[in-house]
């Protein structure tokens, strides 16, 4: 695979070659989870239409849902202004985070509480 040399030249990769991925719920904008790809994740994505990232641990390509059958079928892929993150918007079969959670951002531990009236 390639991904075509005028999309692999606005892309600004980190120190491994990577760049961040957020995957959101297409019909409710949830935030499901934050991934990596390189850019055979990149291409494979955009061919197949498969959520498809780079394991930092296992060093090697793998595809949402492949054992587990939780699959992304992706629906939209853009590219930050900055050039170093993709959105995917997803149809998300089953939960998205490994820990079995619909979101790997269900927790209910926050950081910062949203204030009524915030600006």
């Amino acid at each position: 695979m390639s991904l075509a040399p005028e999309l692999s030249a606005r892309l600004k990769r980190n120190a491994d070659g990577l760049i961040a991925a957020v995957v959101v719920d297409h019909a409710t904008s949830d935030v499901l989870m934050m991934a990596w790809m390189n850019d055979d994740a990149l291409e494979a994505t955009l061919t197949t239409r498969r959520g498809t990232y780079w394991s930092r641990s296992r060093q090697e390509l793998w595809v949402k849902g492949e054992t587990s059958g939780h699959v992304q079928h992706v629906r939209e892929v853009r590219i930050d202004c900055d050039g170093d993150t993709v959105l995917l918007r997803v149809d998300q079969t089953g939960p998205a985070c490994h820990t079995g959670t619909r979101t790997c951002f269900d927790t209910d531990e926050r950081l910062l509480l949203a204030e009524e009236g915030a600006r």
